[in-house]
């Protein structure tokens, strides 16, 4: 199994185009070590021809050209993007759609009834994209359930529901549902060797640490550093776990589970503009190097 990051970043990605926090501004002054980062998104592939796509930034046309394994092959219009799995029905991870509208299909898009109810009433791309290609929706399952994607032969695909929030546009943004996010366990049939990916993760829950501890790499999120990051940052009064995000450090943090798991590739991806990780010289970036976890950037390949 192949994993390509084409995406690492937040929303916004980094630097954010109307940010002026110390990691932004001192990036632009390049006066800070570090990798400019698209919105968070990835493509996985068993035979390196034909690939799923997990969620549609809207950096998704520069995402794809700088990935050659998406490009055109056969015939004058081809992607190697065979279908799409939406996380959630954030915009960062939907906008995308819509710069996929030139497909000569039917987009293949695999997501939750909340997901796809999202998409088709308060930001109706699916109701859109009928003017232009289309849009074959495919349910999936909240409860650990297993599928399969026509023409992806050798992954085997599991979803499970995340505590967390709809959009702020969603008809039911205060009144969560099962699936309004998910995390995603990808089977490689041949070896048995498994991916987690959760870039939105704001709770260990039971069924979450279990599908961690099976994975032989988990990708999960990355967004925040500390709980108060962006009240120390500026911005606002928001906490981590308020906007649904599980910050690296503190008692319970990402870094103390990953921590727990000594035998997995440990991944962190969804990283905000204003997380001190992004400084490949700052103390947190080495706090991470040393307990052996990674910080995705795009263009990261990882195989299983």
């Amino acid at each position: 199994m192949i994993i390509r990051v084409l995406g690492a970043g937040a929303g916004g990605g980094f630097p954010q185009w109307n940010c002026r926090c110390g990691n932004c501004r001192r990036f632009r002054e390049n006066k800070l070590n570090a990798r400019g980062r698209t919105q968070s998104s990835i493509a996985v592939s068993a035979d390196g021809r034909r690939w799923v796509l997990f969620n549609a930034s809207p950096d998704i046309r520069s995402q794809l050209e700088a990935f050659p394994a998406s490009h055109p092959r056969e015939g004058v219009r081809d992607t190697g993007i065979h279908a799409i799995v939406l996380i959630d029905s954030q915009i960062d991870h939907t906008t995308g759609l819509l710069m996929l509208r030139e497909s000569t299909r039917p987009l293949q898009v695999y997501c939750s009834e909340m997901v796809k109810q999202d998409l088709s009433t308060g930001f109706p791309l699916f109701r859109m994209l009928e003017h232009y290609c289309g849009v074959e929706h495919h349910a999936v399952p909240l409860d650990g359930g297993s599928f399969t994607i026509p023409g992806i032969e050798g992954l085997k695909f599991s979803t499970h529901s995340l505590k967390s929030k709809a959009p702020p546009y969603s008809p039911h943004r205060h009144d969560p549902h099962d699936g309004d996010n998910i995390g995603v366990i990808v089977e490689n049939l041949e070896n048995g060797r498994r991916l987690y990916y959760a870039p939105g993760l704001g709770e260990i829950e039971p069924h979450v640490r279990a599908a961690m501890e099976a994975a032989d790499c988990v990708l999960v999120d990355g967004t925040f550093w500390r709980e108060d990051e962006m009240q120390h940052a500026g911005i606002c009064d928001k906490q981590a776990r308020e906007m649904g995000h599980l910050p690296q450090s503190g008692p319970g943090g990402m870094l103390e589970v990953l921590n727990s798991l000594p035998d997995a590739r440990k991944v962190l991806i969804h990283i905000n503009n204003t997380n001190p990780i992004l400084d490949e010289d700052s103390p947190q970036r080495q706090t991470l190097t040393e307990a052996g976890v990674e910080v995705a950037y795009d263009g990261l390949e990882i195989v299983l």
